[in-house]
């Protein structure tokens, strides 16, 4: 039985294991990114449960240690939500990648890529983090990061809703919906040029989503059910095959539910 690696079999075999590796990577990142808001929901909760006035608002200086952990929470909260939804473009850049290794060329590792992605994430942490602490500081939020009037929550959703509506919305939503097609429009030779590649892919995405993660704002930052149904809706967003016309449906409920939260405000 041969062995050359042109054995179509023996092919077949070892591209199916990469896929799978890649898958179980993916997997296993998005599993340790969900257990540790599991674990900090949990501390949160246990925190605030012991504290008399839970729901008063607060203004309490930040440490540069709180910026740090604040940072690190929404962060890992975006690996976790969007990393499911970037799988086909990183197995896409995968693919790409291991025929040009089959084929001796130069070749790029699929975490370069990957990486570039998760710093545009990384980069939307900062603002996320930053947005948290301009709240506390004017008491907008209470001490479980939820918006403490109805107003300003039903303002952040009609934002979110009417932002879906928009050419940028649905410029971005092309792109990460297609991901052969920004692979070859968007092709960078070199590890630099993956790292580029990935952070372009991610700043598609977040020009998608962030008016979208900004309504854990208005339903509480740890709110770990909402941040379930965020991420679902970006899943399906991206990879469902009316994608464009549900983020356009979205749009309307969410500018509804807004107007309700303003109208009981």
């Amino acid at each position: 039985m041969s062995t050359a690696l042109g054995d179509k079999p023996l092919l077949s075999k070892i591209l199916t294991r990469d896929r799978v590796a890649i898958w179980i990577g993916l997997a296993g990142i998005t599993l340790m990114s969900w257990l540790y808001l599991f674990d900090m929901a949990g501390n949160m909760g246990g925190m605030n449960a012991a504290a008399p006035m839970v729901m008063e608002p607060v203004s309490t200086a930040w440490t540069a240690t709180d910026a740090r952990i604040m940072f690190a929470m929404w962060w890992i909260m975006m690996i976790g939500m969007m990393l499911p939804s970037a799988a086909p473009m990183i197995l896409t850049f995968a693919t790409i990648n291991r025929k040009k290794r089959e084929r001796e060329q130069p070749f790029v590792p699929t975490t370069i890529f990957a990486s570039g992605y998760l710093a545009a994430w990384g980069g939307f942490s900062i603002f996320a983090t930053a947005a948290q602490w301009g709240l506390q500081e004017a008491a907008l939020i209470t001490p479980m990061l939820v918006a403490n009037n109805s107003i300003l929550a039903g303002a952040i959703f009609i934002g979110a809703g009417i932002y879906q509506w928009t050419p940028l919305k649905h410029m971005c939503l092309k792109n990460c919906r297609s991901p052969l097609n920004y692979i070859i429009k968007s092709w960078r030779g070199g590890h630099r040029g993956a790292f580029v590649m990935g952070w372009q892919h991610g700043l598609y995405c977040l020009g998608c989503c962030w008016l979208v993660m900004a309504i854990l704002f208005a339903v509480g930052v740890m709110n770990l059910i909402w941040i379930g149904i965020i991420a679902a809706f970006v899943f399906v967003e991206k990879l469902f095959p009316a994608g464009e016309w549900i983020a356009r449906l979205s749009g309307i409920l969410m500018i509804g539910a807004g107007i309700y939260l303003v109208a009981i405000g």
